[in-house]
C-alpha cells in the first residue's frame, strides 16, 4: 500500500518567503496609513455634522447625521461651473502629458542619435526645479502671450512641468520592448509610427495609465498656478472654489467641509480605482 505524502513546494529560486511575523514593519504601516487616511475620513464624516457640533466635540462622530451640508453645495451652480473647469484644465493637461510624453519617449528610448543621453539627462533634472520658483516669469511669459485667465495659461505650464517624471517613467517601458517585434512590424510594413500605434501602445499601458493619472490628480489639485493666472471667478477650478466659499461662509465649518470633500472625491476616486495601474507603471519604470 502507498501512502500518499503532501509536499510542500520549495520556494522558487531568488525570491524570499514573506515574513509575516514582523510586527514593527505592520506598525509603521498602520500608522503611515492612519496619519493619510485620518485627514481624509475627518472631512469627509465633518460635512455630515452641524458647526456646532464641531465646535463642541471636534473629534467626535456626526448625532445626528447631517445631509443638508452636502446638498446645499450640491446645488450651487458655482460649484458645477468650478467642477466643469477643473474637468477641462485635468483632462486637458492629461492628454497633452501622455501625447507628447509618449513621443519623446518613444524617440529617447528607440532612436539612436547624438547627444541622446545628454537630453534626456536635461529632461530628468526638470524633477529638480521647483514649480513654484518659475511662477513669476511664467506668469510675465503668459502675460505676453495674452494667455492669462484662460484654460491655456493652466494647461500648458501643468504639461510641461509634469513631462519630466513622464519620460522617466515611460523610458524604460519602451526601451524594454523587443527589437525583434519592430523589425517584424517593418516586415508587415509598418512605419514608426504604425510601430508606435498597433505595437508599443498595447505593451506600454500600464505606464501610460500610470502617467495619465499622475497628470490628472496634480492637475486637479492644482492651487497655486490657477491662483495667479485665472482671475476670471468663472473659469475658477475646484481648489479655487474652495478658497472662495471658504472665505463667503467662514463661519460655516461643517459647510466648508463638505465643499472640500466633494472637491476632492473626484480625484480621489480616480487614484484609488487605478491603484494597481499606477503600482504596475512605477515597479516597470524601476525594473527598465
Amino acid at each position: 500500500m502507498t501512502v500518499a505524502v503532501n509536499s510542500v513546494p520549495a520556494p522558487s529560486a531568488g525570491r524570499r518567503p514573506v515574513q509575516w511575523s514582523a510586527p514593527l514593519t505592520y506598525a509603521i504601516a498602520l500608522a503611515v496609513a492612519a496619519v493619510s487616511i485620518a485627514p481624509v475620513v475627518y472631512v469627509v464624516v465633518g460635512g455630515f455634522r452641524t458647526t456646532p457640533q464641531i465646535v463642541n466635540d471636534p473629534a467626535g462622530l456626526p448625532d445626528p447625521w447631517v445631509w443638508e451640508n452636502y446638498y446645499r453645495v450640491l446645488t450651487q451652480s458655482g460649484f458645477w461651473k468650478q467642477a466643469f473647469n477643473s474637468a477641462v484644465v485635468a483632462l486637458g493637461t492629461t492628454l497633452g502629458v501622455v501625447v507628447l510624453g509618449m513621443a519623446a519617449a518613444f524617440v529617447l528610448a528607440r532612436y539612436t542619435f547624438r547627444g541622446r543621453e545628454g537630453l534626456y539627462t536635461f529632461f530628468t533634472l526638470g524633477l529638480l526645479f521647483p514649480a513654484g520658483a518659475a511662477i513669476l516669469p511664467l506668469y510675465l511669459m503668459l502675460r505676453d502671450l495674452n494667455l492669462i485667465n484662460s484654460y491655456y495659461a493652466v494647461i500648458l505650464p501643468q504639461v510641461a512641468f509634469s513631462l519630466p517624471l513622464t519620460i522617466v517613467i515611460l523610458r524604460p517601458f519602451l526601451s524594454a520592448i523587443p527589437r525583434e517585434l519592430e523589425d517584424a512590424a517593418a516586415i508587415d510594413g509598418a512605419g514608426r509610427l504604425g510601430f508606435l500605434w498597433r505595437i508599443v501602445l498595447p505593451l506600454s499601458r500600464p505606464a501610460v495609465v500610470t502617467v495619465g493619472i499622475l497628470a490628472f490628480v496634480a492637475s486637479w489639485n492644482a492651487f497655486l498656478l490657477p491662483l495667479l493666472v485665472l482671475g476670471d471667478v468663472n473659469l475658477h477650478t475646484l481648489p479655487l472654489g474652495v478658497q472662495n466659499f471658504s472665505s463667503q461662509y467662514t463661519t460655516d465649518t461643517a459647510g466648508v467641509l463638505a465643499f472640500t470633500s466633494l472637491a476632492m472625491l473626484p480625484a480621489l476616486l480616480f487614484f484609488t480605482l487605478a491603484e494597481k495601474q499606477i503600482v504596475g507603471g512605477l515597479q516597470g519604470a524601476v525594473k527598465g
